[in-house]
């Protein structure tokens, strides 16, 4: 066999082999997937208080950096968070497929709404739906207004630095201050109620 044979095949399986990497790491993320939530997360000087509702905040000073987050969304246009600079940013991860992430949809949907003219922007982050086809239909159904990454293989996930608030479950929530850093994360389904406490202080903050 010549070399020129051989090269597709070999990138080919570079490219298999990164694809279970992704794979492996999302899978670690779904141990807790659609359950009471995780740890409050690991290593050390991460600043965060986990609050008896599941909730962890970090006091304004003390919070790291936001990754940049950009791809498509389920209508495959591009999306980008910075384009919400100088906003709270509400993250969620969720699957179409996790029963916890439909209980807490509409209570995601209300509050959108309610905090819009706040300057609170809320972003999805669809993982491990093998297509957009049922995300999009678990987004007509809930009438979710506002877009969500593609994100399949949790490409996106693994971009939040390990030891701070990431995200380690799905559904997981984290909100964003308006300096791009990362104030409050949740492991756990949210209720209306505990959603509004979460995003609350980072939008009242000056």
């Amino acid at each position: 066999m010549s070399a020129a044979s051989r090269t597709p095949r070999t990138t080919a399986t570079k490219r298999r082999a990164a694809e279970l990497t992704v794979g492996a790491a999302v899978a670690a993320l779904a141990l807790t997937a659609c359950g009471s939530g995780g740890t409050s997360g690991g290593g050390n000087n991460t600043n965060f208080v986990s609050g008896s509702g599941g909730i962890a905040t970090v006091k304004k000073g003390e919070r790291h950096d936001a990754p940049a987050l950009w791809g498509k969304d389920l209508e495959g246009k591009k999306l980008d968070m910075s384009a919400y600079k100088g906003k709270v940013v509400v993250l969620n991860v969720w699957g179409s497929w996790c029963p916890p992430c439909r209980a807490e949809a509409p209570n995601f949907v209300k509050v959108a709404k309610d905090t819009e003219k706040q300057d609170v922007q809320f972003l999805g982050i669809n993982t491990r739906d093998p297509s957009t086809n049922p995300a999009q239909k678990f987004e007509e159904a809930y009438g979710v207004p506002y877009p969500s990454f593609y994100d399949p293989t949790g490409r996106l996930l693994l971009k939040f630095e390990k030891g701070t608030l990431n995200p380690q479950a799905i559904p997981s929530t984290i909100v964003v201050d308006r300096e791009g850093k990362i104030a409050a994360r949740s492991l756990k389904p949210l209720s209306e109620k505990a959603l509004r406490k979460m995003v609350a202080p980072v939008i009242a903050e000056k």
